[in-house]
């Protein structure tokens, strides 16, 4: 990406900031609908101009940490304590934590997302209805690469008010992480020993 101007550059921060801060405020996880509501805000019509998500989530970071305080640890840690929670029961599903719950940018308004891995989304299923945990079965549109969006089944529950949203894929899924929304590169994921770790850190 070539070199702005300063001013341009400056500008490009300020929108990144604002960016963050409607997603930090209103819960918003669609990075390029808050792209376009800072650039509305800053009369902003030149694309060269706009943030790329990377630097949207670096901003939102900086946000909570100036903004959040203690609110935003305390909901952060609670956030992965419910995902612990429900890692431990699903164990056999290899559960991995994704999203902004795992990368610390998480809002209150954000659902724990989880990758299980399983040969059939019905095993899950069986798996909350055995536990006695009410849930609703639906899909959630997955990028696995450049070229390729598929819709994998997902479940969704909720656990101390926390909403969890459980995104199921085959057994193999578990090799290759799906696009990340934010830089484009393999999500990461982290299985139960890294959250109980994160917990510890927390």
């Amino acid at each position: 990406m070539k070199k702005l101007p300063p001013r341009a550059e400056h500008l490009r921060r300020a929108l990144a900031q604002e960016a963050a801060r409607v997603m930090a405020e209103h819960g918003i996880r669609d990075f390029l609908f808050a792209k376009r509501k800072a650039a509305e805000r800053f009369g902003v019509v030149d694309g060269s101009v706009l943030p790329r998500n990377t630097e949207i989530e670096e901003a939102l970071r900086e946000y909570q940490r100036l903004f959040g305080g203690e609110e935003h640890v305390e909901s952060l840690y609670a956030q992965r304590q419910v995902a612990a929670e429900i890692m431990r029961r699903l164990q056999k599903f290899q559960p991995r934590l994704v999203g902004p719950v795992l990368h610390g940018t998480a809002t209150e308004h954000d659902d724990v997302l989880l990758h299980v891995f399983a040969d059939r989304a019905e095993a899950v299923t069986l798996a909350l209805m055995d536990q006695g945990v009410p849930h609703e079965v639906g899909e959630r549109r997955v990028r696995l690469n450049a070229e390729r969006v598929v819709n994998q089944p997902a479940l969704r529950l909720t656990i101390d008010d926390q909403p969890i949203e459980l995104v199921v894929f085959g057994i193999d899924g578990i090799r290759q992480s799906p696009v990340s929304p934010v830089d484009g590169k393999p999500m990461r994921r982290a299985a139960l020993e890294e959250v109980e770790a994160l917990l510890e850190a927390d």
